[in-house]
Order: C-alpha cells, then structure tokens, then sequence
C-alpha cells in the first residue's frame, strides 16, 4: 500500500499517522528516542506491508503483469491501490478525500523539523502536486510513476506503465475490493496489540 492508505489505515491518531508517513524513509530498526506513537506508527506501517505482500488476492494480481513490468509489480499496485481507494474514497474514506489530503499535508508540514532528510523532497513534491488527494486522477498517476522512474538509479519501466495498468484495471480492481476489507481487519487487530505494547 501507498501513502494514502497508510495514511487512512492509521488515522485518526496523529502519532500513528505520522509514523507511518515517513516510515518508507527510515531503515532498520525503529529508533527507541521516537516518541512511542510514531514508533507504533512505523511498525503498523512495516506489519501492512508483510501483509499486503503475502496477501493471496495481491499475490494472484502481481502474477498479471508481464515481464518487464512484473519486476516493479509491488510498486505499480501499491500506487494503483492508492488509486483505487482515493476513486472509493466516499465508501471507504473517513470525510471527504479534500480534507483528509489537508489533514496529511499539514501534519507533514506541522512536524517538518523532524521529516527524515530523505523524505523532504517527497513532501515538496506531495504539496506541489496536491496529494495525495489527486491520486484519484488516472492522469496524476503517470505523473507519479514517471517520478518515481527517474528516482531510480537503475534503468526501469515504471515511467511507461500507466498503459499497463489501465489495461489491467478490470482485473485489478476485483482484487483490491477483496483484499482492502482483509487489510483493515489486520489493522484492527495490529493496532489492538501495538496499543497493548509496553512502552
């Protein structure tokens, strides 16, 4: 899952959230000196990713790509996903898909003095283009594969993909109606024993 979803999936708890905004910028293990929500956060984030990952319904998705784009299947869904759920976003968002966009630009922008330096062109990059609520425009979605193509060090297809997944999208979106209501299960149940957690 992408920024969107990690984004909903921990709301509405602030520390939560924010750890897992910027936990795709952290490596290793969760730094002890982070206040425990956003540790939490950061280790919400990483357990949806195990999950999303080993899903039957993503794993079965990721096999309908074609090589080269079956490489970078994980990257293409995640950001389609987020497609998919800002498309939804009435039926499985929380307000309007407006508001909870200004709820995470400003959340980033209220705690900037300590955005990991590696996410600060990535937020730059979030307000300029106005997501992540624009995630539920096709068009906004090439414009983000062609940016994470060129922040590639390697040659890669991502940039060219958007045709591919439109392609698939029939086949797509079943699978992602099937697996979301399995994911916000698992992040009920992760949340109950994170909250359980010692400090």
């Amino acid at each position: 899952m992408n920024h969107l979803a990690h984004a909903l999936l921990a709301a509405p708890d602030e520390d939560l959230m924010f750890g897992g905004l910027i936990a795709d910028f952290l490596r290793g293990r969760i730094d002890p000196a982070l206040p425990r929500g956003v540790r939490l956060g950061v280790a919400l984030h990483r357990s949806i990713d195990v999950f999303t990952d080993a899903h039957p319904q993503v794993v079965a998705a990721r096999a309908l790509f074609e090589p080269p784009y079956r490489r970078y299947a994980g990257i293409l869904l995640d950001v389609w996903f987020d497609h998919l759920l800002a498309r939804d976003w009435d039926r499985l968002g929380i307000g309007s898909l407006h508001a909870f966009s200004q709820t995470v630009q400003g959340l980033l922008a209220h705690r900037d003095a300590v955005v990991p330096d590696p996410m600060r062109g990535f937020v730059r990059y979030l307000r300029a283009r106005d997501l992540p609520e624009r995630y539920a425009d096709v068009d906004t979605i090439g414009e983000v594969l062609r940016g994470m193509s060129s922040r590639l060090s390697r040659a890669n297809p991502l940039g060219e993909a958007l045709p591919i997944l439109v392609r698939l999208a029939p086949a797509l979106a079943p699978r992602f109606a099937a697996f979301f209501p399995d994911l916000q299960a698992h992040v009920r149940a992760e949340r109950a024993r994170l909250d359980a957690a010692p400090p």
